[in-house]
């Protein structure tokens, strides 16, 4: 899988262990983020993100910063991306069944690194139901 990853300086520490495990895992990599802890505006690191998945040149994006809000908004501006801002597995592998979720938005200040890394793989690896939720999914964009 293609992964786009983006952070602001409150997700950086998350953001290298996760791209680790991506990288341990065979996944390709698009890091957007930054990768100190100097202040940076999420919007400069997260619209990349969002873009590569609008344009379908990744599989998923993982955005993250302080409350996962402000990344998941931006994100969320474009058109044929669903961000689910999660703060558990349980909610990340409904993001993907129930909302074809295609980032994961992960808020840095209000859960661990070890629950940030179980949401990350239970959302790559959960797939999307379909039925029901197929017709729902389809009404989200605003045409």
């Amino acid at each position: 899988m293609k992964i786009a990853i983006g952070n602001d300086h409150a997700g950086t520490e998350y953001k290298k262990e996760i791209h680790k495990l991506l990288l341990k895992n065979g996944h390709g990599v698009n890091n957007h983020g930054t990768d100190n802890n100097n202040s940076v505006d999420y919007p400069d690191h997260i619209h990349p993100v969002a873009k590569q998945v609008e344009k379908g040149e990744v599989d998923f994006g993982i955005i993250i910063c302080g409350s996962g809000n402000g990344a998941n908004m931006t994100a969320n501006k474009h058109q044929k991306v669903r961000s689910a801002l999660c703060w558990s597995k349980e909610i990340a592998e409904l993001s993907r069944t129930h909302n074809n979720a295609n980032i994961l938005s992960i808020p840095s200040r209000f859960v661990s690194l070890s629950e940030a890394i179980e949401m990350v793989k239970t959302f790559l690896n959960t797939s999307f139901e379909g039925g029901r939720h197929l017709t729902r999914v389809n009404k989200i964009s605003k045409k």
